[in-house]
């Protein structure tokens, strides 16, 4: 497998496991920015990808830090 199949198959994971282990936070997953610019014929690369990913596990960190008890 190539570098981005690992990336995708990584964030792949990563929002299967939100959205079975933390429902309440997978329903804004649709609401978190990506900014891919289309009108400039630019694909999704392994940056935008990365960088994707990175902050799912950002928002993920953060939300089981603040709703440790509740």
């Amino acid at each position: 497998m190539n570098c981005l199949q690992n990336i995708e198959n990584d964030i792949l994971k990563l929002t299967a496991y939100i959205r079975n282990k933390y429902p309440e936070l997978y329903t804004f997953l649709d609401e978190t920015p990506i900014t891919i610019s289309f009108s400039n014929n630019q694909s999704i690369n392994k940056t935008m990808l990365k960088d994707y990913l990175e902050n799912l596990e950002i928002l993920l960190k953060r939300y089981t830090e603040t709703h440790k008890n509740k």
